[in-house]
């Protein structure tokens, strides 16, 4: 049996979670597909603003689409990528990176999986 789910932008709850200068609008994917996957909108709380701390998540599968605005991340292996509505960016598991800055209007759709997955900051990476 599928568990088919729907989400509308006239119900949408945004609500804070991992990072404290985003809020996050869950899709109901997790719950579709028993935590498998996850799927939400992230948005930026205006005059928040990123920390720059170094990260990994622990996942198999992770990506986002720009819906509006633009974002900066640093990658420990391509430097310095900005992203603006309409890119996107798989990173794989466990790449070390941090958000440098993003737009007061950013919101991004992000898929991950599985939906549950550690995230450690981590040090810099050596400088070359």
């Amino acid at each position: 049996m599928t568990n088919t789910t729907t989400s509308h932008a006239n119900d949408a709850q945004f609500e804070r979670g991992l990072r404290a200068f985003f809020e996050y609008r869950d899709l109901g994917i997790q719950k579709a597909t028993n935590g498998e996957f996850g799927a939400h909108v992230i948005r930026a709380i205006p005059g928040e603003h990123a920390t720059g701390q170094w990260h990994t998540h622990d996942l198999k599968f992770q990506m986002f689409f720009v819906l509006k605005g633009w974002v900066r991340f640093e990658y420990e292996d391509i430097g310095v990528k900005e992203f603006r509505a309409g890119d996107s960016c798989y990173q794989p598991p466990l790449v070390r990176h941090r958000e440098i800055a993003h737009s007061e209007d950013l919101e991004l759709l992000e898929i991950v999986g599985p939906c549950e997955f550690a995230t450690a900051d981590v040090p810099a990476p050596a400088a070359e």
